[in-house]
């Protein structure tokens, strides 16, 4: 069975063309489309899809609204969001709401199915716009946040570092040559430490206090 994708776009224009390119992927379905927020959630609910591709901006509903509803109701629906706008003013909203992707609609279309395959294995994706934006815009660290970096141990840093890039646990196992299960405990623990729900604000979090490496 391939990933199972939901498309919300106001622009019926924007929805057929990634219609279009996503059905040539062999391992992506398309299960619906919608035109705002409040055709999207209730296509979620209905449908429940692994992935919707989100608008930001869009009558009736905003993105935003939409996904925090979705997310409130099926947390395991990924939600990545599709938009123009790369301002901290419109991703933190959207991340918060519980977007696990912020992509922007200048994507190439193979890094749009990459992201899209990544997202199925729990990687958080920002588009390198975006994350340049973040660092841009917060930058400057609280004392407060610097103490809580400071209480991490030397692994958990690291593995917060490999978050911030977007890596799964897998990956990250891979890359520190640890199991899975200890990243799991490492990620755990330093969500704890830190007082953050969960791995996008963890990323966030890092991106923010320029602990990215």
């Amino acid at each position: 069975m391939g990933i199972r994708v939901l498309i919300v776009d106001d622009h019926p224009v924007v929805r057929r063309g990634l219609v279009l390119f996503l059905r040539t992927q062999q391992d992506i379905e398309i299960i619906g489309e919608a035109g705002n927020g409040k055709e999207a959630v209730e296509l979620a609910v209905s449908l429940q899809p692994d992935i919707v591709l989100m608008d930001l901006v869009m009558p009736e509903m905003d993105g935003i609204e939409a996904t925090r509803l979705i997310q409130s109701q099926f947390p395991d629906i990924k939600i990545m969001m599709l938009t123009s706008f790369s301002d901290q003013d419109h991703v933190i909203p959207a991340l918060e709401a519980g977007a696990s992707g912020y992509q922007l609609k200048d994507i190439e279309p193979d890094e749009l199915v990459n992201s899209i395959r990544n997202m199925m294995h729990g990687a958080n994706q920002l588009h390198p716009k975006v994350t340049s934006h973040l660092i841009a815009n917060l930058s400057n660290k609280s004392n407060k946040d610097r103490h809580l970096i400071d209480d991490l141990t030397k692994r958990e840093l690291e593995v917060l570092q490999e978050i911030a890039k977007g890596k799964s646990n897998k990956e990250i196992a891979a890359s520190l040559f640890i199991t899975e299960k200890t990243v799991k405990t490492h990620v755990s623990n330093l969500l704890a430490k830190l007082d953050l729900a969960d791995r996008t604000q963890a990323a966030l979090y890092a991106v923010k206090n320029n602990v990215v490496k």
